[in-house]
């Protein structure tokens, strides 16, 4: 677990120093299906950052979020709500909306999001998207959504992926929500790393995450993206 990353300077000014990533939020949001719990999942155009992949609405944080907002959270709060709306027509109660996990990808990434990630009941109302930034839409169950992903048909990102996996353990969304409010929030900082034995994103608490050693001994906290199979591998 890692500290949340200093966006002082941008939240009070609109300054942001190079290099440093842009604060964005997305809103994981669920609903009761015949299966069980189902998330709202959005496909990106392929032109645009993260092109092709399923992922959940949301995008950077606009200068209009943060005006007026006492914190940068209540500025992600924001930020989650107008991108539902924006992505997918659907309006998004403020209120309802659990902080779960803020994700700060890998310092090579080519374009870097840290972004806060929230959990809501889905809203009353059907998914509209404009076929511009967004070029398909699907209600998914988690489990299904990570099947799908082994077997080629869609792609994710890691944050995404673990998202679903903790999504995959709730049958109701009562009792997910339940869980996502009394939570405290995980801050994960990817680190890469490459072995003989594939590729993993590892973060804080893995015995490798300070050296990339994949074969360092002791705890593990880390997503094997090997073959066709991704695998979580957590232990102390």
């Amino acid at each position: 677990m890692t500290t949340q990353p200093n966006f002082e300077r941008w939240f009070r000014d609109g300054e942001r120093v190079e290099g440093d990533p842009i604060p964005a939020a997305t809103v994981v949001l669920v609903r009761g299906g015949d299966g069980g719990v189902e998330t709202l999942m959005l496909k990106k155009n392929s032109e645009l950052a993260f092109g092709g992949m399923w992922v959940f609405p949301g995008g950077r944080i606009d200068d209009a979020d943060r005006e007026g907002a006492i914190d940068i959270e209540a500025a992600a709060r924001r930020a989650a709500v107008r991108e539902a709306l924006e992505e997918a027509a659907l309006v998004v109660d403020q209120d309802s909306l659990a902080f779960v996990s803020h994700w700060t990808p890998p310092g090579l990434a080519p374009k870097r999001y840290a972004t806060w990630f929230f959990v809501a009941p889905a809203p009353e109302g059907a998914v509209a998207i404009d076929m511009g930034e967004i070029h398909d839409e699907a209600w998914m169950g988690p489990a299904d959504a990570l099947a799908r992903r082994d077997a080629g048909e869609i792609e994710l990102a890691p944050p995404t992926w673990v998202t679903l996996h903790h999504l995959s353990e709730f049958d109701t969304v009562e009792t997910l929500m339940a869980d996502a409010h009394a939570r405290i929030p995980v801050y994960y900082e990817t680190v890469m790393a490459k072995s003989d034995l594939g590729l993993a994103a590892l973060w804080v608490g893995d015995a490798g995450y300070e050296t990339g050693d994949l074969d360092a001994p002791g705890p593990r906290h880390r997503l094997w993206m090997t073959g066709n199979e991704w695998r979580l591998e957590i232990k102390p």
